[in-house]
């Protein structure tokens, strides 16, 4: 992986937006809404994008942007481990817990790992013969990701990853493999101007399968009697596909009153919008901000749309649209590593219970 992207040019660049262009023609089809699988891919566990409800395709950096845009990987040439866990809408038993792992290559790429689970609780087990249950089963969703990110020039970072996905229940399975591919631009006076592009969740088809459809069923029309065992198959699925386009504007606010020229400000506004085109899901228009002191603490929050997501009627969706989080970090010692807690929370409207996240990193 390391060997390709260290070849990858200015052509596979146009490439991924040529891509992201011809994609976007045909995203966003209502008559396609529902009929993917795997929804866990379009989760994104970390506290700090979502706070913002992930619409900072343009910015995101470090190891946040491998369930965003893969190219800011790039950004946070350095290690970073991070912890988060998620509370999906309370009283539901549903967590989800997530684990990354990024490490400087050479003098400009970086590679991550990332591992996320989903947990559902026990859930009662029922079948025509016992409708008050004979036990229960435990859901699992694994998704493990790989990815490599260039900073090609100080202006440009360019990324791609493969996500191992799997579902399982009981004795039924389903896998596959998704791939993505982004790019992030950075220019302006400050380097305080950021564009982005992503193309997430390209991948195989996904079936379930296993002994869970495999039903022991008499012949009672031969004689003498016997036993045969019927499997039924079940029909494929695709992978939620979607583009991210995102641009981003840094103010800072204190710019015209610091002492000398190459101080850093210490008030920082970001004002940031994305569009997100889906294959299988009405498409998003998101805004927001992000308050920054000092690099210390970070207050953000954002709203998207989404057809229908104003009409108790006619939305597709749980959430409200309303979304908001803090940072908190600080460098240990002088030289020591930075530590940072993030949270987020979004509102949902059907069932009321909201989505808490919560995550820890540190960047040495």
């Amino acid at each position: 992986m390391y060997i390709f992207m260290k070849n990858f040019s200015s052509k596979a660049i146009v490439a991924i937006c040529a891509l992201g262009m011809s994609f976007n023609a045909v995203a966003g089809n209502k008559d396609r809404s529902g009929q993917s699988g795997a929804p866990e891919m379009s989760i994104n566990p970390w506290a700090r994008s979502t706070g913002l409800f992930a619409i900072n395709t343009a910015s995101v950096s470090g190891l946040e942007a491998m369930k965003l845009n893969i190219a800011g990987l790039a950004q946070d040439s350095s290690t970073e481990v991070g912890l988060s866990s998620g509370i999906y809408l309370t009283g539901t038993n549903i967590t989800i817990s997530n684990l990354g792992v990024a490490q400087k290559l050479g003098e400009s790429g970086v590679i991550g790992l990332n591992i996320m689970s989903m947990g559902f609780g026990d859930i009662q087990a029922t079948d025509y013969f016992n409708p008050e249950g004979y036990g229960s089963f435990r859901p699992q969703f694994l998704n493990i990701e790989l990815g490599f990110a260039k900073q090609f020039s100080t202006h440009i970072n360019a990324g791609f990853a493969m996500t191992y996905v799997s579902e399982q229940v009981s004795n039924i399975i389903a896998q596959g493999l998704a791939f993505e591919a982004g790019i992030q631009y950075v220019t302006g006076k400050r380097d305080n101007f950021h564009f982005g592009i992503a193309l997430r969740n390209i991948g195989t088809n996904m079936r379930f399968s296993g002994n869970g459809f495999s039903v022991n069923a008499d012949q009672p029309q031969a004689s003498p009697t016997f036993a045969i065992t019927a499997t039924y198959p079940s029909d494929k699925f695709a992978m939620p596909t979607y583009l991210n386009i995102g641009a981003s504007y840094d103010l800072f606010l204190d710019e015209n009153h610091l002492a000398s020229k190459d101080a850093t400000p210490s008030h920082r506004l970001s004002v940031i919008a994305n569009f997100t085109s889906n294959s299988f899901n009405n498409d998003y228009l998101g805004a927001g901000l992000e308050y920054g002191f000092k690099d210390m603490v970070m207050l953000r929050a954002a709203y998207r749309y989404e057809k229908g997501i104003t009409s108790s009627t006619e939305t597709t969706t749980m959430f409200s649209g309303i979304a908001a989080g803090a940072t908190v970090q600080h460098r240990i010692g002088a030289t020591g590593p930075m530590v940072a807690f993030d949270y987020s929370y979004r509102p949902t409207q059907r069932p009321a219970n909201g989505v808490h996240m919560l995550a820890l990193r540190m960047t040495r």
